[in-house]
């Protein structure tokens, strides 16, 4: 695969860092990769198993290489979608295909309601859909317990917090935040508080990305082939039941990926997944518009 070209662009707030994979075949339209607030480098493996296609990654706003530029403090759906409509309108390569990734999934199914003529297909994987579950209520508050815990208690806490509820089987009930505090040592986390409260996640992103209220019927109308995606090593988790929430408010069948949440993710995020099997699905999903038998196989 040729070499990433950087480049960046100014949005309303922010500028953004992207990376654009020339591929060897110009038959098909640019490919997103995305993620929130994961960056660009977590595609950097998955991005190579598409060497004919054109591969765009970038960096949402506040994360790595992309700044605000406004002072604001959290950061919404809606201006990552509009950063999104942004970069494929700077990609002038008509429509995309896009493969998002939890809260990726969320900006990228709010740019599809508002520009569905930017998109031409778009794998939704594991978007943490909450206000589209049944236990939406419980699951909202357990969302703004790991928020008030990292705000009281610092990054360590908090993401202790966070990885245990996103690893949680199973609805949210009403008792789910009376449970003791979780360990940070058990995570690996920091048990000290080092009195920053930034993160992307914690601070900027969880509240704003888990409580959006999606707009189905746009979705529904929208012309963007939309496949709602899960792990078949997720099942029962937060964001895989969001993924089925999604494909059975749209009236679809939800396509199963191999591995779990993160299995397409670089190697430096983690243990080894097995990103060849991932893009092998991720292929067979996007040929769907072209061949229906593949999109199901």
């Amino acid at each position: 695969m040729t070499a990433p070209q950087t480049h960046t662009l100014e949005t309303q707030g922010a500028v953004l860092t992207y990376d654009v994979r020339p591929g060897s075949s110009a038959s098909e339209p640019p490919l997103l990769l995305i993620g929130s607030p994961m960056a660009a480098s977590g595609f950097a493996s998955l991005a190579a198993r598409f060497p004919d296609r054109t591969v765009v990654t970038y960096d949402p706003r506040g994360a790595d290489r992309s700044r605000r530029t406004d002072g604001a403090v959290e950061s919404t759906p809606e201006e990552h979608a509009d950063d999104l409509s942004r970069l494929v309108d700077a990609l002038d390569a008509g429509p995309v295909d896009v493969f998002a990734s939890s809260g990726g999934a969320v900006n990228a199914l709010v740019l599809v309601a508002r520009h569905p003529e930017q998109v031409r297909t778009l794998v939704a994987h594991e978007p943490p859909a909450v206000q589209l579950l049944p236990d939406r209520e419980p699951a909202l508050a357990a969302n703004r317990h790991v928020h008030d815990t990292y705000v009281r208690a610092g990054f360590g806490a908090g993401m202790a917090e966070f990885i245990r509820l996103v690893m949680h089987s199973g609805p949210v009930t009403d008792d789910y935040t009376a449970q003791p505090a979780p360990d940070p040592a058990a995570f690996g986390l920091p048990a000290e508080d080092d009195g920053s409260r930034d993160d992307v996640l914690l601070a900027q992103n969880l509240l704003t990305c888990t409580s959006y209220e999606h707009d189905v019927e746009a979705l529904r109308r929208a012309s963007t082939r939309i496949v709602a995606a899960v792990g078949v090593g997720s099942a029962g988790q937060l964001a895989h039941r969001g993924g089925l929430a999604l494909a059975e408010r749209l009236g679809t069948a939800a396509v199963e990926f191999p591995g779990d949440h993160g299995s397409f993710l670089d190697a430096g995020y983690g243990p080894p997944h097995d990103v060849d099997a991932v893009a092998e699905r991720l292929r067979a999903v996007l040929a769907g518009d072209r061949d229906p038998v593949a999109a199901g196989s």
